[in-house]
């Protein structure tokens, strides 16, 4: 029976830290990638994704030299 509680706290705390990661992703990165998208759109360039990914690699490395 003991083991059933310690299965289900460690899955308790694994859950939320799981979520709180998948969140922070959706939160966060998500919706600079859509305005990476609708910026390249406007400026009439298509926006594939290695384009996305370049930007979004070179707005890394320039919060990172910071």
């Amino acid at each position: 029976m003991s083991k059933l509680y310690l299965f289900l706290i460690g899955g308790t705390i694994y859950g939320i830290f799981y979520s709180t990661e998948r969140a922070v992703c959706i939160v966060f990165i998500n919706p600079i990638i859509s305005m990476l998208r609708t910026l390249m759109m406007q400026m009439g360039q298509k926006p594939s994704q290695k384009k996305i990914k370049q930007m979004m690699r070179a707005m890394n490395n320039q919060v990172d030299n910071k």
